[in-house]
């Protein structure tokens, strides 16, 4: 065993375990209101309601639990028994090392090692979903997203792949840098065009029709600000009855999004009141704030894949022959979870903290704390959202503050 792949066994097994033990802490953080709602939470749902949402995160736990310990098998099989190196050799065998081999090898790669996780993805949709009323989906619809998906992937991530790794032999030792520039613009691009190139592939976007709700919703948009051109209803309910709400874009390009889930579920007061939240989120920067926190980590990690690319070590730590850009970044991308995945109470804090500053901004816009606070409670009876969740795996698992938090921060 070398040195690297001890390090990689440490990180596995320290990173799935203290997963697990989260989960653990988890299930018995909700078992212990397994008698009824605590005081501060009455009125949220009935007793019915809230047994089925603890239900509903119990079962969701014990399969995630079982999901990840399988793919955590499934990692430790890949990088320690030499099937990389294996399936390295076997395709430059007929493919050659050419920078367009390495970009459609890493394409076949995570293609390949996405199969195993399919049942898993089936029985959560098809099983658990389907078992507390979430499921709206068909099989059918389900294999079209796949397929789609895998087509838009190739058609995208390959040659953004071979642009990447030919930069090295273009660009020298500096590539990496312009290897960052060119993905930040990317990422940049792909929020204008997103929800108007792809997003219509798998759902159907139309705008909000005239009436009540849209007058207010537009003169809310007007108010503050916000000066949105259209407000679009995504058809979320054809694959799950699970609600949601966002913005995308930047500037002109800007687009208010409501699942028409979301519609059916909450009056129009809330409605005001969820919209005035992500409009929040517009107002107070926070969509720059993370695209800055996201492009740091972007730099970071191209940094990383420039020192492990030139590196001999890391390549015959993990079975390699030779020093490959293409491998590098493959390797980086099937490891690097286990040690990004320790900044995630990090990066939940601040997105709670964004999360608490629109929720200030939609009370002052509406008036009132009250509209928002019908909305969290509806939204989460109807997704039964786990109410009471451990500390310590909300810090790693939640974005967003819990529901108590959220009420009483608006309450000061």
């Amino acid at each position: 065993m070398t040195t690297l792949e001890a390090i990689f066994i440490f990180a596995l097994l320290f990173k799935t375990g203290t997963e697990l033990l989260l989960e653990f802490l988890n299930r018995s953080q909700v078992r212990k209101y397994s008698d009824g709602l605590p005081q501060a939470l009455e009125g949220v749902m009935d007793d019915e309601t809230f047994a089925k949402s603890n239900k509903y995160t119990l079962a969701k736990s014990k399969f995630g639990s079982w999901e990840m310990l399988f793919d955590a098998a499934v990692l430790a099989v890949v990088i320690l028994a030499g099937v990389l190196p294996a399936l390295f050799q076997w395709w430059t065998g007929f493919a050659g090392e050419s920078n367009l081999s390495s970009a459609l090898f890493l394409i076949f790669v995570m293609v390949l090692f996405s199969v195993p996780g399919i049942p898993f993805e089936y029985y959560s949709q098809f099983k658990l979903e389907e078992r507390f009323g979430f499921n709206r989906s068909t099989v059918k619809l389900w294999i079209m997203d796949k397929v789609k998906g895998s087509l838009v992937g190739f058609v995208i991530g390959f040659p953004l792949l071979w642009l990447l790794i030919n930069l090295v032999g273009w660009l020298g030792d500096y590539w990496w840098i312009y290897g960052f520039g060119i993905m930040f613009v990317f990422q940049i691009v792909m929020m204008v065009l997103y929800p108007m190139v792809i997003m219509p592939l798998f759902n159907k976007l139309s705008p909000l029709e005239e009436g009540e709700l849209r007058d207010r919703l537009m003169a809310l948009s007007d108010r503050t600000g916000f000066k949105a051109q259209t407000i679009q209803v995504i058809d979320g309910s054809k694959r799950s009855s699970h609600s949601n709400a966002y913005f995308t874009g930047f500037g002109k390009f800007r687009r208010i999004v409501l699942y028409d889930t979301l519609i059916e579920q909450l009056g129009h007061e809330e409605l005001e009141a969820v919209l005035a939240h992500e409009i929040g989120h517009y107002k107070k920067g926070h969509i720059p704030k993370m695209i800055a926190s996201s492009a740091v980590m972007m730099f970071l990690g191209f940094f990383a894949v420039d020192y492990l690319a030139s590196s001999e070590w890391f390549f015959e730590g993990f079975g390699f022959e030779s020093a490959n850009l293409g491998i590098a970044f493959l390797l980086f991308s099937m490891i690097g979870g286990l040690f990004t995945f320790w900044l995630s109470p990090i990066f939940n804090k601040l997105s709670r903290k964004h999360e608490y500053e629109a929720d200030d901004f939609a009370k002052n816009a509406v008036g009132s704390s009250a509209p928002l606070s019908r909305a969290l409670r509806g939204l989460s009876e109807k997704n039964l959202s786990n109410l009471t969740p451990h500390p310590a795996y909300s810090a790693f698992h939640y974005s967003h503050p819990t529901l108590i938090e959220r009420e009483q921060a608006m309450a000061d």
